[in-house]
């Protein structure tokens, strides 16, 4: 069944973002159509344009006027840990005063104990605590969400948090589109005396008994010193390569680890985090189709410098922006608001804003048919009410997402 929205204060396409492949954009790239239209049916966009424009095919079907409204390409969060018990407020209010990290983890702070609130809940539970904040999300404009695994943490809580994140797709698809990573190879828990015991006894195995149900999206890992080695990232990588699953990484995070070179060197979706990359490693994500994905609301979280995101630009990499929600490190699940907070700080023109929460966050997650407002595209939108693309990300925190009609 076609659909046409018309009048459309402001259409933002990003058609000429997309023609670039979302690198090296001016923000002339937003390619923006005022009192626009829109025509699509179930799978994909039809035409778009001035209104005034409308084919004449077009002109019998009855339309929405949707004057007063802004229509984006749907809003994308390429990095969430979404499913997880209880808070970490207190660890917040103690490194504000000061408080370290390392002091924190000594006394039973930090992710393992996440990870002891999460296995003492039930799926159910987590189901149902997820599926909150789910719908919050959602309601917020974000209609794609990368959800990932890895506050189980041994072998049977893993699985079940995946087979939790696979009913959360079911139930909101296609509506909401979820994507479900396998993040087992987060942390390593005391009980295992290296790195790569945990991952032989737990993650590969796992990995290998969730491949055949289909239900993960990609794997990833926190690659870093005192978490999982190089040597750790090739190892399961290689395995998903043989599984045919797509690859993504916790890269350069609190050191320069080489992170952004294995994600390229795997192909990986993305290399997240990247505030430490190096020099070597913007040039070979620059040279590669891996997505650099950059998480400022975590830096803003944890009083840390954010990624060279205009180095990763001006040399021609992809770079998009997740808001890594999460207990512990970023409680913030509003990307709009951290992507536009950030953006004066990254120093991010418009185009290059939008196509980190819209085109390159897609492409960050493999799906390579959505984040523009073109013919051939899925039709997945986010509207606004709202005067202007430029007034959405200019009023902070303000929610101007509305249902679609």
């Amino acid at each position: 069944m076609t659909k046409i929205y018309t009048h459309l204060n402001e259409i933002l396409t990003l058609k000429d973002a997309c023609t670039k492949d979302g690198r090296r954009l001016k923000a002339s790239d937003c390619s923006i159509v005022k009192d626009g239209a829109v025509a699509f049916d179930d799978e994909k966009i039809l035409w778009v344009g001035e209104t005034s424009s409308l084919p004449s095919e077009y002109k019998n079907i009855k339309s929405i006027n949707l004057k007063g409204h802004v229509l984006t390409p749907e809003l994308v969060d390429s990095h969430t840990h979404v499913v997880f018990a209880g808070d970490r407020a207190q660890e917040y209010a103690d490194r504000l005063s000061g408080t370290s990290y390392e002091e924190i983890a000594k006394r039973g702070g930090g992710i393992l104990y996440t990870v002891g609130q999460t296995q003492s809940t039930s799926s159910e539970e987590l189901f149902n605590i997820a599926c909150k904040r789910i719908e919050r999300i959602y309601s917020l404009g974000i209609g794609t969400i990368e959800v990932k695994s890895g506050y189980g943490l041994d072998f049977d809580k893993e699985f079940q948090i995946s087979l939790v994140i696979d009913r959360l797709k079911q139930k909101y698809s296609p509506k909401i589109r979820i994507f479900n990573t396998y993040l087992a190879a987060h942390d390593v828990p005391k009980s295992f005396s290296s790195s790569s015991d945990y991952l032989k006894q737990v993650v590969l195995p796992l990995l290998k008994k969730l491949a055949p149900l289909e239900i993960i999206d990609a794997v990833d890992i926190f690659h870093e010193k005192n978490y999982f080695s190089a040597e750790d990232v090739e190892q399961l990588f290689t395995e998903a390569q043989t599984l045919g699953i797509a690859r993504k990484i916790h890269a350069d995070e609190l050191n320069n680890n080489g992170g952004a070179e294995i994600a390229a060197k795997f192909s990986a979706l993305s290399a997240d985090h990247l505030l430490k990359i190096s020099d070597s490693g913007i040039l070979t994500l620059a040279h590669s189709s891996t997505v650099a994905t950059l998480l400022p609301g975590t830096a803003f979280f944890l009083g840390k410098p954010l990624a060279p995101a205009r180095n990763l630009l001006d040399q021609g990499a992809k770079v998009a922006i997740g808001s890594d929600f999460n207990p512990g490190s970023c409680h913030c699940d509003n990307v709009l608001m951290v992507a536009s907070i950030s953006a004066a700080q990254l120093k991010l023109n418009q185009a290059e804003l939008w196509c980190a929460i819209t085109l390159n966050a897609a492409h960050a997650l493999g799906l390579i048919s959505q984040g523009a407002i073109m013919p051939g595209m899925q039709p997945r939108f986010t509207l606004f009410k709202a005067e202007s693309v430029s007034h959405i990300t200019y009023n902070w925190g303000k929610n101007l997402a509305t249902e679609l009609l």
